[in-house]
């Protein structure tokens, strides 16, 4: 009697196992099935080898969580050119330098700007990155005309200048986070330099929203509430609305104000450029968006790096001081100034390739695309991932070690895999305007004052480098 009750009790208890386990089961077998109805969905035997993850989502989750490590483990299995799924797209990823190079400087040989869609709807449609053909050419051209270095020379850099000297007046004695102050340093000189803004509530308020665009930028485009696409598509209208009453006050105001937007809004029917509201909306977007980034990331790893390389520090310090001499404290620097800062230019390219602050480019197939024996079909992206260029020992000798001189010692800014600031027709038009806010930035912090790191923070460097929790030093004046 006592083995037949047992004996039920077991039953019994089998049976809740199986009914609490089989939707597990079900669960995993679903996934499986997703995963599996996945991979062959795109399985032809043109497409490179790689693995697509989950439908919608791909490989979105390991490529923004895992970044280099991701890419090198596919790298390890699949080779130099991989198909994943990420941020939305299916996508070929590219890690062949040569054919990094062959893509950038073929557009309109099948290849067009592909960035995600997030990027595209916050950025908007006329974006520079984005747009293409006569479009391109056009709004290519009127960035250059605001960031030439003729303007730079006697417009943009007298205003970087002040903007600087009076950013950075009263850091001795304090303890700050650099981080924090670089990225609302390349915000505030980028909207003086566009449009006049000095700091104040406008700017408190366009500031809040280009941090959530930003954020936004990079991401799956999914618009539920809580999201960064969300937010940042949000942060977007909000940034349109005001430019739009910003550009209707310029127009009803008979003031001069010598900065971009009235070099934007002076371009008349004789004009080689003309541009409608919507397309000088966007343009000031991505002058904002793009400076903002690059400037501040670049400035905060300068900062860095610098404090961890105390030769190259007393090296930059002798060539700023050396500028100084016979300029009292309140005096500018100049184009010739600028010009002779050869040590600063190489330690802002060292910054930018050791600490990878743009790792490639998006493109776009317009049509089916042979590469290498394998075909890319139409509607799919490529990433031209740049950043093992980077650590290359054929190209940058000793790639792990920060190192200015290098750049002084050979030619590398002409080296045909140099692409810190792309390639081809996209080459960045402000990466000029963006080395001098940077190189103005390191003439003042060096010759004002020390600093040292405290607390010993993070830095993480995928999918942006960034501290999570700031990156703080302590600051005297010297």
């Amino acid at each position: 009697m006592q083995r037949q009750c047992l004996l039920v009790i077991f039953c019994l208890f089998a049976k809740m196992v199986v009914l609490l386990m089989l939707p597990l089961i079900c669960f995993l077998l679903s996934c499986g099935a997703l995963l599996r109805w996945n991979e062959v969905r795109y399985r032809k035997k043109a497409l490179p080898p790689g693995t697509m993850g989950w439908p919608l989502f791909g490989e979105t989750t390991e490529f923004l969580k895992q970044g280099p490590s991701f890419m090198k483990n596919q790298r390890v299995r699949y080779g130099s050119l991989f198909k994943s799924h990420i941020l939305g797209c299916p996508t070929m990823v590219c890690m062949d330098a040569e054919l990094n190079r062959f893509i950038l400087m073929n557009e309109g040989k099948g290849f067009l700007p592909g960035y995600p869609q997030s990027m595209l709807d916050i950025l908007g449609r006329s974006n520079i990155a984005s747009v293409h053909g006569e479009l391109h050419k056009t709004m290519r051209g009127a960035m250059l005309g605001l960031v030439s270095p003729l303007m730079i020379r006697d417009q943009l850099l007298p205003k970087i200048d002040e903007f600087m000297r009076s950013y950075i007046d009263n850091w001795g004695g304090r303890v700050i986070d650099i981080q924090e102050k670089t990225k609302e340093m390349a915000l505030l000189s980028a909207l003086k330099q566009i449009a006049s803004i000095e700091t104040g509530p406008v700017t408190e308020a366009l500031k809040s929203e280009i941090f959530k665009l930003v954020l936004g930028t990079l991401s799956l485009p999914i618009n539920i509430p809580g999201t960064n696409y969300h937010q940042g598509f949000k942060a977007r209208k909000k940034l349109v609305g005001m430019l739009r009453c910003l550009i209707e006050e310029r127009r009803a105001s008979e003031c001069s104000h010598s900065d971009m937007l009235d070099s934007l809004l002076r371009m008349d029917g004789s004009s080689k450029v003309k541009l409608d509201d919507e397309q000088i909306i966007d343009l000031i977007i991505a002058l904002v968006y793009s400076g903002y980034e690059t400037v501040s990331t670049t400035s905060m790893m300068a900062v860095k790096y610098l404090h961890d390389h105390p030769r190259v520090l007393e090296g930059l310090r002798k060539e700023h001081f050396e500028i100084r001499k016979g300029k009292l404290r309140e005096d500018a620097i100049d184009w010739n100034d600028y010009k002779s800062m050869k040590l600063t230019r190489a330690v802002i390219l060292e910054t930018l390739r050791m600490a990878t602050v743009v790792n490639g480019v998006l493109r776009k197939t317009t049509q089916d695309v042979k590469l290498k024996g394998f075909t890319i079909p139409k509607g799919w992206r490529i990433y031209v991932y740049t950043r093992e260029i980077n650590y290359d020992p054929d190209v940058y000798q000793e790639p792990l070690t920060f190192n200015p001189w290098r750049w002084l010692d050979r030619n590398l800014e002409s080296h045909q895999h140099f692409m810190l600031f792309g390639g081809g027709g996209r080459m960045c038009p402000g990466k000029e305007l963006g080395t001098a806010e940077i190189t103005t930035f390191l003439h003042y912090f060096v010759t004002r004052y020390r600093w040292e790191e405290v607390g010993g923070d993070e830095i993480v460097r995928f999918p942006r480098v960034q501290a999570p929790n700031g990156l703080h030093i302590r600051v005297w004046d010297d």
